[in-house]
């Protein structure tokens, strides 16, 4: 396993009108942020809002090219970004107790935050179609490249990983600061990660280990 220091690239906040951040997604401009009762659209550059969707906003958020979701207790939401209005909403796996969200391969990927568990769900259902078992609090979940990530939060220490998406091995770890949380995780399909900075209302940019000087080309999934 390789790990390293996180190299924190921008910090943005606390957000305006917001005192957390639950969830983090990419729409390939704008960062889309969870910050529990609207999801609020961040500029990634100045960290402005740009605008916000009136929607429960608990925990993670995707996006799947189309449609943003959204964890909202113990449902699931999918979400037209351009009216705000719900499409149609699924179960969650964890019922209530579930963290990150990701799109990938046409399915939804949900992080159980203390069942350290990720969940690849069917969309259109909830169906749990394979379950990946971590060994830390699951936070955030993201792929990119093909690979997966999630984020871990236990006491004062927060850490990215990149996991075996069959196994759950620990390949990677990132660590990030002492005391510097995240809640959230999205990859902007380059060598960026989007990291929600939980109850500190701030959004942080880290260079994804490796990545530098790779094309910030966000692949559709």
């Amino acid at each position: 396993m390789s790990r390293s220091a996180a190299e924190i690239i921008k910090e943005h906040g606390p957000l305006e009108g917001s005192s957390r951040v639950n969830g983090v997604t990419y729409d390939g401009r704008n960062v889309w942020c969870a910050v529990g009762e609207k999801l609020s659209a961040i500029d990634p550059e100045s960290g402005k809002v740009l605008r916000a969707i009136d929607v429960a906003a608990h925990a993670g958020t995707a996006f799947d090219g189309h449609h943003l979701f959204q964890i909202a207790e113990s449902r699931i939401h999918k979400i037209d970004p351009q009216t705000g209005r719900v499409l149609a909403s699924i179960p969650a796996p964890g019922g209530g107790g579930d963290s990150g969200l990701a799109w990938a391969e046409g399915s939804l990927w949900v992080g159980q935050h203390r069942s350290r568990k990720i969940h690849q769900i069917d969309p259109d259902t909830g169906v749990i179609l394979r379950t990946i078992e971590s060994n830390r609090f699951v936070t955030g979940v993201t792929w990119v490249d093909g690979e997966l990530w999630h984020g871990t939060w236990e006491g004062e220490q927060s850490e990215l990983r990149r996991i075996d998406p069959q196994t759950g091995e620990v390949l990677e770890q990132v660590d990030m600061p002492p005391g510097v949380g995240v809640s959230g995780l999205e990859s902007d399909g380059g060598d960026r990660f989007f990291c929600g900075g939980g109850g500190s209302g701030k959004l942080r940019v880290v260079r994804r280990p490796g990545s530098r000087g790779r094309a910030a080309t966000r692949s559709k999934s």
